[in-house]
Parts: C-alpha cells; structure tokens; sequence
C-alpha cells in the first residue's frame, strides 16, 4: 500500500505506537487520518499535531467502537486502512480476577472485531481495504509473567490470520504487528524486562517496519527480525522451545 492520500485511522493514537504511526503516515503524505483514544488531552494534542480528526471513546465498548468506525467513514468518505492498534497489559496468571481478563479480552481482541465488523462492508463493497492489527511477539511466542496479555495478543494474530484467509481474495489486506519490547508507557519501568532481551526499540523505529511492511502487503510486521527465527524454532521443535522459555522464566520470573 502506498499510503500518499489514503485515509486512515488508527486507535491507541495518544501515545507510544499510535502517535509514532499518526506522525509517520502524515508524514508519508497520508490524505485524512481520523485519530482515537480514551486519552482524550493527549489524542487532541496529537491531532493537532498531525492536523487529523480526532474522537475519544473507549474501545472496550463494543456501541463505542461501533459509533467510530460509523463517524469516521462519514467524515473521511472511506476508510483506506484501519489500524487496531489500541492495547493494555494486565500482570499475572490464572488468578488474575476475572473481571481484569474480560478487560484485557475486549481491548486486545474484541476491539478488533467490533472495528473491522462495522467497517468490512464498505471495504468488501469497494473490493479493496487494509486492516493492521496490533498485537506483539506474544502472539507468536509467549509473555513471561502475563497469561492475559498472552492469550490476548495470540488470539488477536489469529483473528487476523482469519481475516486475511477469509477475505484475501476479495480486495483485503491485512497485516499483524508483532513486535517485542517497544519504549511506551506500557514498558516504562521494565526496561529489563524479559521483552527488552533483544533491546528496546523506540516507536518511531518501528514505524520503519510497519510502512515497509505496508508496502510490499505482507502479513507479518517483525520490526525485530529476531522474532521470525524464536518462531521457527518454536515450529521445529515445540518441546525444546518450551524447555527455553522456562530457562526465561526462572531467569526473570514475573517481569513484563
């Protein structure tokens, strides 16, 4: 996708990724971008920035996100690419309170399927769109010391491995972000956290990879190549990879 005059929008756009995205696609020469967060003085201070629409709502609201996808194509006309981008981390395992998972699900999952069922139908009428879903390198491999934000981040790569199954072959693009740690408020104070092992990268960098990756349409977004070999590895030898990662665990026990 060359992304000169598309119109875009993107969540999660206050800070970390989202603003580092809303900055590069302008940039890039994007045509309108229609920006969202719960962060509502920070998403004004970007849209600004970047001369872009802006709306605050909460994506864990299934009638919130609905409405926005309903106001964006209204004011934009078309959406050309819609970035699920918005995300939350939640520490822990099983005895995370249920009332926590069922947050972290509809964010990190649910969010992504109420956008894209409010804005497939215009996009499949036209024969073309691209969805870019946010997820990490948790989705492919794991996250030491969050069960949630594991689970999570795998079922959003799985819902966009469907999605580009599903509706590849009728104009759809899409594509799943996975990176791992990436300085933003969600990382700030676990700058040696497990995540970081192959360094921590600024959003800004990241966007390197995402505009690459947008334009030559491939699925995976790694803006840290390592993670495409952890993968295979984990493909080749699910069982030793296994044994690897609990040498993690022991090494960094909770850490993010």
């Amino acid at each position: 996708m060359d992304l000169s005059g598309k119109n875009i929008v993107i969540t999660g756009a206050a800070s970390g990724i989202g603003r580092a995205m809303a900055r590069r696609f302008h940039a890039e020469g994007a045509g309108r971008l229609y920006l969202t967060d719960v962060n509502e003085a920070g998403l004004t201070a970007v849209a600004k920035e970047v001369g872009a629409e802006h709306l605050a709502v909460d994506v864990g609201s299934e009638e919130a996100v609905t409405a926005l996808i309903a106001s964006a194509e209204a004011s934009l006309g078309s959406i050309d690419l819609l970035c699920n981008n918005a995300g939350i981390s939640v520490p822990g395992g099983p005895e995370v309170e249920t009332e926590d998972w069922q947050k972290i699900w509809q964010i990190n999952v649910m969010a992504h399927v109420w956008a894209t069922r409010a804005a497939l139908p215009a996009m499949l009428a036209r024969g073309d769109g691209y969805l870019l879903h946010t997820a990490s390198a948790a989705g492919l491999l794991t996250q030491i010391g969050s069960a949630p934000y594991a689970v999570t981040k795998h079922a959003a790569v799985a819902y966009a491995e469907w999605l580009a199954i599903t509706y590849g072959d009728r104009g759809i693009k899409v594509s799943a972000l996975c990176p791992q740690a990436v300085r933003t408020a969600m990382t700030a104070g676990h700058e040696d956290g497990v995540a970081s092992v192959d360094g921590m990268m600024d959003p800004e960098v990241l966007c390197e990879a995402v505009v690459e990756t947008l334009r030559s349409e491939a699925f995976l977004v790694l803006p840290h190549p390592e993670v495409l070999t952890y993968l295979q590895r984990k493909a080749g030898d699910y069982d030793r990879w296994l044994k690897g990662m609990r040498r993690l665990q022991l090494a960094y026990g909770d850490a993010p």
